[in-house]
């Protein structure tokens, strides 16, 4: 038997071609708006039902000169982090109608020319972490392109979404430093990204106010192999706690522990920061970021801004936001540890 074919759907443009008028003509009839005749209005309502037309989103986009999409940067694209930050970004640009261009840095020698293209490609962007110089972010403002910065300073005249970092950095090395623990080394490297920098100034900031030397460093890529040589390194003489610079970090230097036969947290204690999955079922003591809304409050202020710039040229306020992170102690401290929601129900 012949399969019935699929009738077609009418478009925007056979809409326009039928009633005589352009595409962002039939866009305002359709929205009711002022600048269009009550005659023209009724040639294109009549041309709708003829050939029974319905709008959608990428209609109206190429009808108002607009793209219908959002863009997002990000410094790269491995880990959970990065994972949960694309996640609320794109699950609230689709409840706002919006598609999402994703775009990585990591390992691109164009970084700037290529985040320059996508500024040019999409109603609004939002740039995360140190992906591009401040000067570049100052060039895509000037265009009028609506910018949020995600985990990074704040730029003037341009909207800032950051998570609290050095203050619960702060809480993270008292707590340390209440159950004994005095030589400690941070894993990561402060240089790499703001966020990162904020977590090693809480944490000698602490230790200096103790009468502590500053932390030993130990820059690292932010993977559980990078924890692991670290790890490896470390286990030659072991501090009394290492506080890494995410969880996937903290997870490579527990293995490594466990490869040299010493023991977390009786031999020293390994803290992470993210609170990914992996790091509740490891026991890991780590911070709690809203990774999640970090990315969605960005996609939902720039569908305000881009509302903003098409209702009128006026510039408002700049908008600067820190999202609460809060620790959470688990047994690889050594510490007693809180009760914490258990991914697959109850508590751990």
């Amino acid at each position: 038997m012949k399969a019935l074919s699929k009738p077609k759907t009418a478009t925007i443009y056979e809409v326009a071609r039928h009633a005589g008028v352009s595409i962002a003509t039939v866009s305002r009839a359709l929205r009711d708006s002022d600048l269009v005749t009550e005659s023209t209005r009724a040639r294109v309502r009549a041309a709708v039902e003829a050939l029974s037309y319905t709008p959608n989103q990428l209609g109206r986009s190429l009808a108002e000169g607009r793209h219908a999409a959002n863009g997002i940067v990000f410094p790269d694209l491995t880990g959970p982090y990065y994972a949960e930050v694309v996640l609320g970004y794109e699950e609230a640009a689709s409840e706002l109608g919006r598609s999402v261009l994703i775009l990585a840095t990591h390992g691109r020698r164009d970084a700037e020319a290529a985040v320059l293209d996508l500024a040019g490609r999409v109603d609004g962007l939002a740039v995360m972490g140190n992906t591009v110089g401040d000067d570049t972010v100052r060039s895509i403002a000037a265009t009028g392109v609506p910018l949020v910065l995600l985990a990074r300073p704040p730029v003037d005249g341009v909207d800032t979404i950051r998570t609290r970092n050095e203050r619960t950095a702060a809480e993270l090395a008292a707590h340390l430093l209440a159950h004994g623990h005095r030589r400690i080394v941070f894993v990561g490297d402060p240089e790499a990204a703001p966020d990162m920098a904020g977590r090693y100034a809480g944490l000698a900031k602490t230790m200096r106010a103790h009468g502590l030397p500053r932390p030993d460093c130990r820059p690292c890529s932010y993977d559980v192999e990078a924890g692991e040589r670290i790890g490896a390194e470390l286990m030659a003489d072991p501090p009394d706690a290492v506080v890494c610079a995410n969880d996937e970090v903290a997870l490579g230097v527990h293995l490594a522990a466990e490869a040299a036969g010493r023991s977390v947290p009786h031999d020293l204690a390994v803290t992470g920061w993210d609170d990914v999955l992996a790091a509740r079922f490891a026991g890991l003591t780590t911070v709690s970021q809203p990774m999640r809304e970090l990315g969605a409050t960005a996609a939902r202020w720039l569908d305000g801004r881009i509302a903003e710039r098409t209702a009128g040229p006026e510039r408002a306020t700049p908008r600067r936001r820190v999202l609460p992170t809060q620790l959470v102690v688990r047994r690889s401290c050594g510490s007693h540890p809180v009760e914490t929601p258990n991914p697959l129900g109850g508590t751990a």
